[in-house]
């Protein structure tokens, strides 16, 4: 099995002048990542995956350590890369809203200098795919969001590339975008042989559902890395517990507690839904305690299996929202 990234001790500093660091991004982290492998980085803001992704698509270097991507050097080799890779950010800004659909991908094709013939049947193929066919020749201010969001990652492709670091593809688009964009990426990784991807999400279910493997990144740090199954399976000796509450006053603050792993809120109107991840189960009766004490009032309890988000909360301390 070759691998298609090779992280090895990395470190990227940034700031800072002599022995002064103002912010350590990445610390030492190793990680390869195989070849055809539709691979998920999971990690919140400020973790270090954008400060990893542009190092690996040759936009930033490492301060110590080194990097191969596609078996050349990201420091010396770097032009060997960027024709062969491409990437997709979710929320960036859509092309150019005066050109066309159509025009705004023939544009980026060209920048790779794909042949015209070859880059019409893909964009032709990809658009059909995606359901944008009736909208190649509209101008791209006149689209909507999730219609912008696919042209971007038509552009990702239209490339054929054999590395592409799709940064939060899906963020912000509705159901039946998210859908298919997801089943588009699902059956790239499957149809083509030794192309391979590397994504970043905020939705715990997409990198539970498409990802082979999974790096969970924290501080700079990687916390584990294993198959979402895998990782689930770390879980076997805590138990996860969702608590419905009304909203109260430090609720994304809770108390120190023997036994508590960590927890995630979301507050939805007046009420309150935490998972709490612990290793000792008799703590939910300190945990009901507090939220009385904070006046909460408990509206539903349940038990549920473990799932990846649980895996983060477990390993971070708290969810990704």
């Amino acid at each position: 099995m070759r691998y298609a990234i090779e992280v090895d001790h990395v470190t990227r500093v940034f700031g800072g002048k002599g022995d002064k660091v103002h912010a350590k991004a990445l610390d030492d982290i190793s990680l390869q990542v195989d070849e055809g492998e539709l691979f998920g980085l999971l990690g919140p803001n400020g973790a270090g995956k954008t400060t990893l992704i542009k190092i690996l698509a040759t936009l930033l270097l490492p301060s110590e350590g080194s990097v191969r991507v596609l078996g050349h050097d990201v420091v010396k080799e770097y032009n060997k890369i960027r024709a062969r890779i491409n990437m997709v950010s979710g929320g960036e800004i859509s092309g150019y809203g005066l050109l066309t659909v159509r025009e705004n991908l023939w544009m980026f094709s060209q920048f790779y200098g794909i042949p015209p013939k070859v880059a019409r049947q893909r964009m032709d193929d990809l658009l059909e795919r995606f359901g944008l066919l009736d909208k190649a020749d509209a101008k791209v201010r006149t689209i909507s969001t999730g219609q912008k969001q696919k042209m971007n990652v038509i552009r990702g492709f239209v490339t054929d590339p054999d590395l592409i670091y799709l940064d939060e593809p899906t963020l912000g688009l509705d159901v039946n975008a998210s859908l298919a964009i997801r089943s588009f990426l699902r059956k790239w990784v499957k149809d083509t042989p030794g192309k391979t991807m590397l994504l970043t999400t905020h939705y715990m279910v997409e990198a539970d559902e498409l990802c082979d493997r999974v790096a969970i990144i924290d501080q700079g740090r990687i916390l584990a890395c294993d198959s979402p199954s895998n990782l689930k399976r770390m879980l076997k000796r805590a138990t996860t517990f969702d608590i419905e509450t009304t909203a109260f006053p430090g609720l994304d603050s809770m108390p120190s507690m023997d036994g508590l792993q960590g927890y995630n809120s979301k507050s939805v109107g007046d009420r309150a839904l935490t998972r709490f991840v612990v290793n000792d189960e008799a703590v939910i009766s300190e945990i009901i305690s507090h939220i009385s004490s904070k006046g909460g009032r408990i509206i539903a309890l349940g038990k549920s299996e473990a799932t990846l988000e649980d895996v983060f909360i477990h390993l971070v301390g708290r969810g990704l929202e």
